[in-house]
């Protein structure tokens, strides 16, 4: 069968001809190179800035649009990095998105983000779908995933972080802190100022290490403090403010004994003192709060919240260093990195 004439059959289609002719006019309206266009795409650190800023103007008013996927066939390089949370709604994992990103963009990497939902079959669907475009380097929130995710991980050949956590036996390289140390420490410093009757509101534990951790760490200072340990007085529900503020109510009507509670988030803390104020109840002299994040919002509000303070954007920016380090060829160094906490004492107990 013929092929009308001006057509082209598909395996003599000669997409990589195009794209070469289109860098061909970016080098001829630069008045530079093809090699110096394409260190420009790939390499951009090697060219000098003003040759830079010369063959980028050419590419913006050509409009081109570079074809990633030959080139990373050729150089083994995709420069995307794939990172998976558990939900883009919490602003808290944004901080740690932006050290990263701080990071990686000086070498030219760019950030793909998946939401799993605290989902493990979608984490695992979403790190095959990373992989098989081959993504440079891999990041998961927290420890615990399913054997499908395990079994891919542990036979890709690029460097893989979970963060947000710390285990002992990271798949490869974990950034974070302790979740447990940190809720343990909490609830000892409400002790200390002498609070006796503690309550917990934390966040659904089902495939979220990270708020099981702190309803363990609070569990076990009480334990060594000596005090009750009562179901009664731990509430589990999901991060909002309105079920901070059910929360409390549901412990206060349980045990109206509670003279604190600690949250394991900070928005089920505020979520808690704005039903005070409905409530006419007196924060710190009705109940004491506490909360975990120091997020925006805790120096703010009235009275201003005691809680932990996270290393979140440090967090992105160490993942995002130690990963070009072993992109660059570099060995491994430490596989598990704890970046720590600090307890804020503000005037909320």
């Amino acid at each position: 069968m013929k092929t009308p004439k001006g057509t082209t059959t598909p395996d003599e289609s000669k997409r990589p001809a195009r794209s070469s002719k289109r860098m061909m006019d970016i080098a001829k309206a630069a008045g530079v190179s093809l090699v110096t266009v394409s260190r420009v795409l790939n390499h951009p650190g090697q060219v000098s800035p003003r040759t830079r800023e010369r063959v980028q103007s050419a590419i913006a008013s050509a409009n081109y649009v570079p074809d990633l996927v030959a080139g990373s066939l050729a150089s083994r390089r995709s420069k995307i990095i794939g990172v998976i949370i558990p939900t883009i709604t919490n602003s808290l994992f944004a901080d740690t998105i932006q050290g990263l990103t701080d990071v990686v963009e000086k070498a030219d990497y760019k950030l793909v983000i998946g939401s799993s939902r605290y989902d493990l079959d979608a984490e695992a669907n979403l790190a095959r779908a990373f992989l098989s475009r081959r993504a440079d380097a891999l990041i998961l929130t927290g420890v615990t995933h399913n054997e499908t995710t395990l079994k891919l991980l542990m036979n890709a050949d690029i460097p893989i972080f979970e963060m947000w956590a710390l285990t002992d036996n990271p798949i490869d390289t974990v950034v974070g802190f302790s979740n447990f140390e940190a809720a343990s420490s909490m609830t000892r410093f409400l002790y200390e100022e002498g609070y006796r009757n503690i309550g917990f509101m934390g966040g659904l534990t089902e495939n979220n290490d990270r708020t099981m951790m702190r309803e363990k760490g609070h569990i076990a200072a009480l334990h060594d403090l000596g005090l009750p340990v009562l179901p009664e007085r731990i509430e589990r529900t999901v991060f909002d403010f309105h079920s901070g503020a059910q929360a409390l109510k549901h412990l206060l009507q349980r045990c109206p004994e509670l003279d604190a509670v600690f949250a394991a988030s900070d928005v089920l803390a505020v979520g808690a003192v704005f039903e005070c104020h409905r409530q006419g109840w007196s924060v710190p002299g009705r109940i004491a709060i506490a909360g975990l994040d120091d997020s925006i919002i805790a120096a703010e509000l009235v009275p201003p919240l005691t809680t932990i303070r996270i290393p979140r954007y440090d967090i992105g920016v160490r993942i995002g260093e130690e990963m070009l380090s072993r992109l660059n060829g570099i060995p491994r160094g430490q596989r598990q990195i704890d970046l720590g906490f600090t307890i804020i004492e503000r005037a909320s107990t």
